[in-house]
């Protein structure tokens, strides 16, 4: 079956989706394998729940005659080429995201700034990899002006690829770290992925990135590039800074050396999230948002997903964020944490995972940083840390430490909880 035909199955169908179990009235069911299953198997299951059709790489799973059945040679593949041509047909302008820190957060601080004036289609979640971003793209309507496309990788190359099938318009590297280095290999081969963004657009007729001036890397990467800047100076496209974080962010801003100066009190924690929210509001005015309607988003939006996530229990101030770690982020956390005002400061702090033969130096380097700090009330879980050479106390996993914190619960405390998701430090808050 040709693309152009099997696009026209797609269009008379209601979406796509890649679950048996979740398969809504007329939709178009793509048989997905993966190292523990295979979804050929399921796709007459897709035809009893709902589906329309179903695409299938395995020709033992057709049955004669019957037309509901899509044979292919590659299903993912299919699915990805499908989704470039659906973009394609329609034509919206693509805001393609990524970055080491922060993609997410940015991601869901533009389409909430965005919103306010256009129709946006973004990225759910952290839908961010091969078979996310497809996904994602055939969500797209006639009718959404903008999309917003976050774009992961812990791979060289991965960048490269998923650019391919989105082909952006517009993009925004966050920032460049220390993250999945034993996917990448180095903090150099973390940069050149990233660039990849940047290197597609580079050959793209009228293309624009926004980029955070104050980032000496990002600058570095841009040449060549239409760019519309932002960040601490003045003369910038929009520019401002900080003016507390205990705990949430408040920041001030303006547009351009003359512009009226804005105040903004966000939900989110951290000074870290500055250049995020900044990125937000250069999107939104470059795309015609007015300053009131684009600080009522930034002020109304709230983090979900253990991202930063305030809470307050009947004993203590919890700051939840555990859905990732790395070197760069566990020290904007510390950073952020050591100036904000509160009493009776305590962290609980979990492992950077995927940093390969850096691991152990990098989880030192973070000790050494808590011990400048003078933080006396700290606790490290996992493997890398108990291996590190420090007078913390150490848990070697989050059920350890909960079964202490059930017979000694703080109490008073403020605490900063931080980690690789694989720590399940997620688990922790319920006994704090």
């Amino acid at each position: 079956m040709t693309l152009p035909t099997l696009y026209q199955i797609f269009m008379s169908c209601n979406g796509v989706t890649t679950d048996s179990r979740n398969c809504p009235d007329g939709s178009l069911f793509f048989a997905l394998k993966g190292d523990s299953f295979d979804g050929n198997k399921f796709a007459a299951t897709a035809l009893q729940n709902g589906s329309s059709y179903v695409v299938v790489d395995d020709s033992g799973v057709v049955v004669e005659g019957d037309k509901h059945y899509i044979l292919v040679e590659d299903v993912l593949k299919t699915l990805q080429d499908l989704a470039n041509y659906h973009r394609h047909q329609l034509g919206t302008r693509i805001i393609g995201i990524t970055g080491t820190n922060g993609k997410t957060t940015t991601k869901e601080l533009i389409a909430a700034v965005l919103s306010q004036s256009h129709n946006v289609l973004y990225t759910q979640g952290n839908l961010n990899n091969h078979i996310g971003v497809p996904l994602t793209l055939l969500r797209l309507k006639a009718d959404n002006d903008l999309a917003v496309i976050e774009m992961g990788a812990n791979h060289p190359g991965e960048i490269k690829f998923l650019v391919n099938i989105v082909e952006p318009n517009y993009g925004i590297i966050t920032n460049v770290g220390k993250a999945h280095l034993e996917g990448f290999g180095s903090f150099e081969g973390v940069i050149k992925t990233k660039g990849e963004l940047y290197d597609f657009l580079r050959n793209r007729l009228d293309s624009t990135i926004f980029v955070h001036r104050d980032n000496q890397y990002l600058m570095n990467m841009s040449d060549g590039l239409n760019i519309i800047p932002y960040g601490s100076a003045d003369s910038l496209y929009v520019n401002g800074h900080v003016t507390d974080c205990s705990p949430f962010l408040s920041f001030e801003w303006k547009a351009g050396k003359g512009g009226a100066l804005y105040q903004v009190n966000t939900q989110l924690i951290g000074d870290y999230n500055f250049p995020n929210a900044l990125a937000a509001i250069t999107i939104g005015r470059f795309f015609g948002v007015e300053p009131r309607k684009i600080n009522k988003a930034l002020s109304e939006y709230k983090p979900s997903n253990n991202r930063s996530q305030l809470k307050k229990t009947e004993d203590n101030t919890l700051i939840i964020d555990t859905y990732n770690a790395n070197p760069t982020s566990m020290m904007a956390s510390l950073s952020n944490f050591s100036k904000m005002r509160a009493d009776k400061k305590m962290l609980i702090l979990g492992d950077m995972r995927e940093l390969g033969a850096e691991s152990i130096n990098e989880h030192q380097k973070i000790v050494d940083f808590l011990e400048e700090c003078k933080f006396a009330d700290v606790i490290l879980v996992g493997s890398q840390f108990a291996a590190c050479n420090s007078e913390f106390k150490t848990y070697p996993d989050a059920l350890s430490l909960i079964e202490d914190l059930k017979k000694n619960k703080p109490k008073g405390h403020t605490i900063l909880i931080k980690g690789s998701n694989g720590i399940k430090l997620f688990t922790v808050p319920d006994y704090l």
